[in-house]
């Protein structure tokens, strides 16, 4: 689809990184273009070729690429509409709050002027450390939206809060900032309105008072 909002998910290194296939599959049904860029910790928890099966582009993993005649950092920031991060750890959540670029992924998020969204998941304790959220502030003060973290079940066997955002509520945010204008499932019924052909109507026109002459 030419016209599909590029969007760039970036995949951290926490357990919420499975439910990632299953958000491109939704990005994708909604009429978004999805590149997947996963840190060294993501591929612990998912297999980029997952992420490229369902997306159907080829999945980063590596600052430098010599299958990739562009600069792969730039050239993905430049095309991103939506930058979003799901899941995102306490780790590239500081990075980025600190201007860290060690990684493609940190690399991006400091190159890209498209809109960036975190989808939080970590540990309760970590989530509430002053550090975090001083970095959180950090990066709302800068523009980024957050959707998350939930309370949930964390894989530390806590109940608490940490745990990743439910897929339909980060499709809602990314709509939010980026929304689908012409495509996606719900362009279907306008479409389809816009092909039928219109009823004729059955009444007579109205005959004409004859003139006086």
């Amino acid at each position: 689809m030419s016209n599909a909002p590029e969007v760039v998910l970036g995949v951290t290194g926490s357990i919420g990184a499975y439910k990632a296939a299953d958000l491109v599959r939704h990005l994708k049904d909604a009429g978004y273009a999805v590149t997947c860029v996963l840190t060294p910790r993501a591929r612990n928890f998912i297999q980029p070729m997952t992420l490229q099966a369902l997306s159907e582009r080829k999945a980063y993993t590596e600052m430098f690429d010599l299958e990739t005649p562009q600069i792969v950092h730039t050239t993905l920031a430049d095309h991103a509409r939506l930058v979003l991060v799901a899941p995102a750890t306490a780790n590239i959540i500081g990075k980025f709050a600190s201007g860290i670029a060690d990684d493609l992924l940190s690399c991006i998020l400091l190159a890209t002027r498209a809109k960036i969204l975190f989808a939080p998941a970590m540990n309760v304790h970590m989530w509430q450390h002053p550090s975090v959220q001083r970095n959180v502030q950090t990066l709302k003060r800068l523009g980024v939206r957050f959707v998350g973290p939930d309370v949930g079940k964390l894989a530390c066997g806590y109940e608490a809060i940490g745990h990743l955002a439910e897929v339909d509520e980060i499709l809602r945010a990314a709509k939010q900032l980026v929304p689908v204008i012409g495509g996606g499932a719900s362009a279907a019924p306008t479409a389809a309105r816009a092909a039928a052909p219109k009823a004729k109507s059955s009444r007579k026109p109205a005959k004409r008072p004859a003139r006086r002459r």
